[in-house]
């Protein structure tokens, strides 16, 4: 059985979970992939202007292809993997 979940939190090498680590998760099939960027580090183009602190959560569709999902503040986080999980992306960026 694959891996489940991957989270990572971004740092100065944020390129490597967005891009490196995002691609390289889908191939090898782990079901959900979680960054969490809690510093706003990326850029704008991943988090907006101005830069928000987002979880981004990214689920395997039927074709194998990653479909993302983002959350802020007091948005409920969703996860296809974990219905259960009930957090606040605040919850996770302030923790």
């Amino acid at each position: 059985m694959p891996i489940q979940l991957a989270v990572e939190v971004t740092s100065t090498n944020w390129e490597d979970d967005y891009v490196d680590k995002l691609d390289e998760y889908q191939r090898l099939g782990i079901t959900e992939y979680w960054i969490v960027d809690y510093l706003a580090i990326a850029s704008r183009a991943y988090l907006g202007n101005p830069k928000v602190p987002t979880v981004f959560v990214f689920s395997l569709d039927k074709n194998a292809k990653y479909r993302q999902t983002q959350f802020r503040g007091a948005e409920q986080i969703t996860s296809p993997t974990f219905p259960e999980l009930s957090l606040t992306a605040e919850q996770i960026l302030t923790a």
